[in-house]
């Protein structure tokens, strides 16, 4: 008898719950802007270039040394801090999933010989080199 009476007042509070008292339900004003549905390209930090950190430089000429390019002459072209959209760091490869959250961290380009190298770091000093956008 107790279950039935403390299911019947369950039941009641939930059906009060539900309802909306009869005043009108209100919709969002249609003034609201749509969704955004593309990822938003990355997103300078700061105008003003800024200085490699040592151990990126360092993880820079090993990448590049790593591939057989002569590190005697590697000039920094750019260098500027950069919020990405996500864990693709503005370099996605097809098939590729990638964390779908802001990283903070910094693109270098470097020129060697007249090629450019375009490196990007998220949240480590570990760089990945980004090729095919050009």
């Amino acid at each position: 008898m107790r279950t039935r009476v403390l299911t019947a007042v369950a039941v009641a509070v939930l059906l009060t719950g539900c309802t909306s008292g009869g005043s009108p339900v209100s919709t969002p004003s249609s003034a609201r802007p749509p969704f955004q549905t593309t990822t938003p390209l990355p997103s300078p930090s700061g105008s003003a270039s800024v200085e490699v950190p040592p151990k990126r430089w360092a993880a820079i000429l090993g990448d590049l040394t790593n591939r057989g390019v002569p590190t005697d002459a590697v000039e920094v072209v750019k260098a500027v801090s950069v919020t990405w959209p996500n864990g693709a760091l503005g370099c996605p490869k097809p098939g590729v999933s990638y964390t779908q959250a802001l990283v903070d961290g910094m693109q270098v380009v470097v020129s060697v010989a007249g090629k450019q190298y375009d490196y990007r770091f998220g949240n480590s000093d570990q760089p990945k080199l980004c090729t095919g956008l050009r």
